[in-house]
């Protein structure tokens, strides 16, 4: 049951990275054209009011990136395009990789989804996800009346 529940949950993010690629193919310039594949690194950092997914996206405008949650998974879908040299130069070394990108992370704990923010500055996406407050453990009183 286990193994069925995270072949389903693997197979829905799988839709939902080539739905946001094939959205990107069409809504941003030279991203079908990318051939390439890059895998930027993140953080994911775990605050007492949020989790934080840090992902570096240098040169990366945010309208490249797309961000979905889905149960207790973040995916980050962009597309980093290429330097823009001419077709003929030759490289000598190549060391910063450009094309399409598709990250997930699976999160810990109870996070509002609904709440979430995504903000790219100085070349890192920061994807803020504010935590629900526990309360189990804590009183709540319940208020009696008469019938």
């Amino acid at each position: 049951m286990i193994e069925m529940r995270r072949e389903r949950e693997t197979a829905d993010l799988a839709e939902d990275a080539r739905q946001l690629l094939n959205e990107l193919d069409g809504q941003v310039s030279g991203v079908a054209s990318a051939t390439g594949e890059c895998r930027p690194a993140l953080d994911v950092v775990d605050t007492a009011a949020a989790v934080e997914v840090v992902v570096d996206v240098p040169g990366v405008p945010a309208h490249a990136i797309r961000v979905l949650v889905r149960r207790n998974t973040v995916l980050v879908v962009g597309a980093k395009i290429g330097s823009g040299m001419p077709a003929e130069s030759r490289y000598h070394v190549a060391e910063r990789s450009h094309g399409r990108f598709a990250r997930a992370v699976r999160l810990t704990g109870a996070v509002d989804a609904s709440r979430a923010k995504a903000i790219v500055r100085g070349g890192l996406l920061r994807v803020i996800l504010p935590r629900i407050d526990d309360r189990r453990g804590q009183p709540i009183r319940v208020a009696v009346e008469s019938a």
